[in-house]
């Protein structure tokens, strides 16, 4: 037998080394029990569910953003995440075959220094329109990478919008030759906003008591979506005389607010963006 030298040895020893790893991987993928795709929100999931879901054809995700801002004095913080969160769930659900990402807490929410829109209210948390672009853009290319075909950016804050637009129509002609699609729902927040005003104005409602920034229609939203987090006794005149605001950082009659009218808002809101993105599923764009 011949005698080999200690490199050989250890170039032959890396080769078995590596074939077993190998075999032991691919076994192991082809031993994965199959993909139930019990749930769709990315982060509850693991990577080898994400794996699997994809493999069956879950290759479209939605890309909800919200926003940390002033609501007045009777909503919290968070209210754009825990509405987005709520709608891109709803939208996945009646896409089908479609996951959801995290929902990105941190948009556009004005100028800091001196402060402006939203910024001028304690807890209110913004960032550059750079940084939020940023962020869009590397979470789509994390999933381009990852082999999803269909990406679907949905923000619920108005400052988000241009931005959104701007990057999904920048990565879109760059990848649409791939055969990978990025689109900003705008009917989401355009014509969903729209919409739910006209419905509210039939339902006898003024633009007076509906309002335009935590007014009727979030509070209504937020009785459905998050309802142990809506009070109308955190009112504190006291306060925000101190802090030498104007207003309340409200508009509109919450009182009006319902549940009943939350559940009609939402699913205006759902519809809109199925309409713009069901035909993209339908003719095979991005699939």
């Amino acid at each position: 037998m011949p005698i080999l030298s200690p490199c050989r040895r250890s170039r032959r020893l890396l080769l078995a080394v590596g074939t077993v790893l190998a075999v032991g991987i691919l076994t192991m993928r082809a031993s994965l029990p199959a993909p139930l795709v019990a749930r769709i929100a990315i982060a509850d999931m693991t990577w080898v569910e994400v794996q699997q879901a994809r493999e069956q054809g879950f290759t479209t995700v939605l890309v909800p953003s919200g926003g940390l801002e002033q609501n007045g004095p009777f909503l919290p913080i968070d209210k754009h995440d825990s509405i987005v969160a709520f709608t891109a769930r709803r939208i996945a659900e009646a896409l089908g075959h479609t996951l959801v990402a995290p929902v990105i807490s941190y948009v556009p929410q004005g100028r800091f220094d001196p402060p402006s829109d939203n910024l001028l209210f304690p807890g209110t948390l913004g960032v550059s329109e750079e940084a939020f672009a940023g962020t869009l853009e590397g979470i789509a290319r994390s999933l381009k990478a990852h082999g999803f075909r269909l990406i679907l950016f949905l923000c619920d804050h108005g400052g988000s919008l241009k931005v959104q637009q701007e990057v999904a129509a920048r990565l879109d002609r760059a990848w649409a030759p791939q055969g990978v699609r990025v689109v900003s729902v705008d009917a989401y927040y355009v014509e969903g906003n729209r919409a739910q005003q006209a419905w509210l104005e039939s339902q006898g409602e003024t633009p007076a008591t509906i309002g335009f920034h935590a007014g009727l229609a979030d509070h209504a939203l937020m009785l459905v979506t998050a309802p142990e987090r809506v009070d109308l006794t955190r009112a504190a005149p006291s306060l925000l005389a101190r802090l030498g605001l104007a207003g309340d950082g409200s508009s509109g009659d919450p009182r009006r607010a319902t549940a009943e009218r939350g559940r009609r808002l939402l699913a205006i809101q759902v519809e809109a963006a199925l309409a713009q993105i069901r035909p993209l599923m339908a003719s095979g764009q991005g699939l």
